[in-house]
């Protein structure tokens, strides 16, 4: 299962008709004004790091998509100690989701330990 899967809501398949678009004209959204960005990646290797880091630096948040990789393999460890740098530098969060998704986050944003409850 893909990381937009597990944000939009997994299981079964999906077609273009199970969703509506939005015109986001009927709503007040601070689109061009966001100070914050969320982007979405996936980690296939060192190299993909670059790109995290850039966005970290940048002042945005990132979620990653790290299913391709065990997290006893090695090359995750060095991705993951990288990523754990930046995010102390920047005085923001990581967090590990699970064996499949890292949160990294920027200055004056943190990732909550716990769940939301309904």
């Amino acid at each position: 299962m893909g990381i937009m899967s597990k944000i939009l809501g997994g299981g079964g398949s999906r077609t273009t008709e199970d969703y509506v678009e939005l015109d986001l004209d009927d709503f007040d959204t601070a689109r061009g004004d966001a100070g914050i960005s969320v982007h979405i990646a996936e980690i296939g290797g060192q190299q993909d790091v670059i790109a995290i880091k850039d966005a970290v630096y940048d002042g945005n948040m990132v979620i990653a998509d790290i299913i391709r990789h065990t997290t006893s393999d090695n090359t995750m460890e060095h991705i993951i100690d990288d990523l754990r740098q930046v995010a102390h530098e920047v005085d923001g969060d990581i967090v590990q989701k699970g064996d499949d998704q890292i949160i990294i986050t920027p200055s004056g944003v943190s990732v909550s330990r716990r769940k939301l409850t309904t």
